[in-house]
């Protein structure tokens, strides 16, 4: 879940007897009934039912039914709820730290006997890139590409991982937003190459052999753009 969908599942926790009856909900690590749920927030089982159906709206709770302990009984197994994620997390402008992390731990557990550690981060990177690229060229099924049709599918799918693609010209997507900072402050040479492969991997799964993720940076943007 991410964008409108992580704001949407915030917000419905901004009512304090939503955020009570979710935490409750969380903690106790096992489907719970709407009477739990009520009687945590000290409110009635209507009410009750009305914000725990808002948090399952808002992507934050799942619901089911099941028999409570197990026992099955005479008429319908109670409807109970447990947490539908792990987390929470919202940043504007978005951030992929997760990611970046995913990649340097894959790089760690693969690095070879002839590579750097920076080798094997670029290599995961460019093999990251280009799974989502490949995922994407699967979903889409857009043929043989162009260069201008290969940089809107890409801005298209780079929108998704928070770069901020904007179009500067019918040959040129600018990635407005680092979405590794501050991390590549603290190690531009490491993050950027990352960064780069990535992209450089995305272009090569969808195919776009007309377009190139060119290392250009910008004070307080991402340090790629893609060109024809």
């Amino acid at each position: 879940m991410t964008g409108e969908a992580e704001i949407s599942a915030v917000a419905a926790l901004d009512e304090p007897l939503r955020r009570r009856m979710y935490a409750f909900i969380r903690q106790a690590r096992r489907p719970v009934t709407r009477d739990e749920a009520a009687a945590s927030a000290g409110i009635s089982r209507k009410l009750a039912a009305f914000h725990l159906d808002k948090l399952v709206d808002a992507g934050l709770l799942r619901a089911h039914f099941q028999p409570v302990g197990g026992i099955r009984k005479v008429g319908r197994a109670p409807k109970v709820y447990e947490p539908a994620r792990d987390d929470v997390q919202v940043a504007i402008p978005p951030r992929r730290h997760a990611m970046l992390a995913e990649v340097l731990i894959d790089a760690v557990l693969t690095e070879g006997d002839d590579e750097t550690a920076r080798d094997a981060s670029v290599r995961v990177a460019r093999q990251h890139g280009a799974e989502a690229g490949a995922a994407e060229r699967a979903r889409v099924k857009p043929g043989r590409l162009g260069a201008e049709r290969a940089l809107t599918l890409a801005e298209t799918l780079l929108a998704g991982y928070g770069f901020e693609p904007s179009r500067e010209s019918p040959t040129c997507v600018r990635l407005r937003n680092c979405p590794f900072h501050p991390l590549a402050a603290r190690s531009t040479e490491l993050v950027c190459g990352i960064n780069h492969a990535f992209l450089d991997g995305l272009l090569g799964g969808l195919q776009a052999t007309r377009v190139e993720a060119v290392l250009a940076p910008r004070p307080g943007e991402c340090c790629v753009e893609l060109r024809a």
